[in-house]
């Protein structure tokens, strides 16, 4: 574990003073094939989990109880029991899982497969294939509304977002957007899709209802090259305000204000990082950075990053338990 700078220990200080809530951490190690399990209160490491081969996307079911692993080598995803920290199932996945969305209801899996161009449709409950999709090359990006009406999917090779209705499973819409396209989130309200764009270096901003690029949102850091600005994991806030973007190789998180579309603050956490998770009190954004295997604790309030914590090989995933 290692401390940041004094900005941080002050923060750290202030959240000593009003502790936050204990929550489990769970962050996906695609070098070493494991979970790194991490108290959120103690920001320490507590407990691994062998899985299966390349282990990328992670998600968890609403009520907590079991943990969803893409273990993308093995062409499946695997159930963990998040009492027990045991494997206890997979479901057919498709070739090559690497993100995945799951429906507001719990029900429905919605699993990227890079290799097929396809996205999957899977009952979670009678673990089945209810459908599969054809998208664009190379899909990645999983996003779902807030109703569970509407899926999107991103395709990097494609450049595009495809829309995707949830009860037909028809694409509906296809929007072109910047160089290989790697995430997609909606808006609390479902007004808006962000699309991160790792090779373009922007998020596109679509109008869900009219299905079209309404804002471009760009990046500057001095001293940084252009390039190494590589935009991948999106978090808004629940309350629509503001939202944070994975910067990648340029080892930052940018602070947006989503009113005006415009960047805040960039927030140095650990190299190439990559995804992001909030905990369920909000005060809290956490960041996979998976060349300095580690995640980054970033405070909400201040946007200052309090403390980064050591986890496995190749971080790539996160998520938070509910409680």
């Amino acid at each position: 574990m290692k401390r940041l700078g004094f900005a941080a220990l002050a923060a750290s200080a202030c959240i000593l003073a009003n502790p936050a809530s204990a929550f489990t951490v769970y962050v996906s190690n695609e070098r070493d094939n494991t979970i790194t399990i991490v108290d959120s209160e103690k920001m320490e490491a507590v407990g691994t989990i062998k899985v299966g081969q390349r282990p990328r996307g992670i998600t968890i079911s609403h009520d907590g109880k079991v943990l969803y692993v893409c273990a993308s080598d093995d062409d499946t995803v695997e159930m963990i029991d998040t009492e027990t920290n045991q494997i206890i199932g997979t479901l057919p996945s498709g070739p090559d899982p690497e993100l995945f969305v799951l429906s507001p209801d719990g029900k429905t899996l919605y699993v990227a497969n890079e290799d097929d161009n396809l996205v999957t449709v899977i009952d979670v409950e009678a673990r089945s294939v209810l459908s599969e999709i054809p998208v664009g090359v190379e899909p990645e990006g999983m996003g779902v509304s807030p109703d569970g009406s509407v899926i999107v999917s991103t395709s990097e090779t494609t450049n595009m977002a495809h829309f995707i209705d949830a009860e037909t499973h028809e694409i509906t819409d296809n929007v072109l957007v910047d160089t290989r396209p790697r995430y997609a989130e909606f808006m609390p309200d479902g007004s808006e899709v962000w699309v991160s764009a790792e090779i373009g270096g922007t998020v596109s901003v679509i109008d869900n209802e009219t299905r079209e690029v309404t804002q471009t949102i760009t990046f500057e850091i001095p001293g940084l090259r252009a390039e190494a600005i590589q935009p991948v994991g999106v978090k808004i806030m629940p309350d629509g305000k503001k939202a944070y973007v994975a910067l990648g190789p340029a080892n930052r998180v940018a602070v947006i204000n989503t009113e005006t579309y415009e960047v805040e603050k960039y927030v140095l956490v650990g190299q190439r990082v990559w995804q992001l998770a909030l905990t369920p009190d909000e005060k809290t954004i956490i960041s996979t950075n998976g060349v300095s295997n580690d995640i980054t604790f970033i405070d909400t309030e201040t946007d200052e990053a309090i403390q980064s914590v050591t986890v496995g090989q190749l971080p790539w995933g996160v998520v938070v338990k509910p409680q």
